[in-house]
C-alpha cells in the first residue's frame, strides 16, 4: 500500500506542543516549529477534547496509585479595560 499525503507528526511531539501551549498561554500560531505545524497540534487537541480525552487523562492521573510529585495544569487570564492602568485624576 502506498502512502499519499504528508507524514503523520509524532504523537509525543504533538502532546508536548499542546502542553506547551497551555503552560505558556500562547496562541496556537505562536507554537515553536519543533512541535510540528500548529494546525496539526490544534486539530489533534480539538478532536481529543471533543472525545473527552483530557478529563479522563486527568482523572487517571489523580487515581494513580503512585501519583507524580508535581502535576500542575493551570491557566487564568483576566482582561483589563485599557483605561484601568491608573487612578482617576482630579477631584473625587
Amino acid at each position: 500500500m502506498v502512502h499519499t499525503g504528508p507524514r503523520r507528526v509524532d504523537d509525543r511531539r504533538v502532546i508536548s506542543g499542546i502542553v506547551h501551549r497551555f503552560r505558556e498561554g500562547c496562541r496556537w500560531r505562536a507554537l515553536p516549529p519543533e512541535y510540528g505545524p500548529y494546525t496539526t497540534v490544534f486539530n489533534r487537541w480539538n478532536r481529543s477534547s471533543q472525545r473527552g480525552l483530557w478529563p479522563r487523562l486527568f482523572a487517571a492521573l489523580v487515581a494513580c496509585a503512585d501519583p507524580p510529585q508535581v502535576t500542575l495544569i493551570d491557566r487564568s487570564a483576566v482582561k483589563a479595560h485599557r483605561s484601568a492602568a491608573g487612578a482617576k485624576k482630579g477631584r473625587w
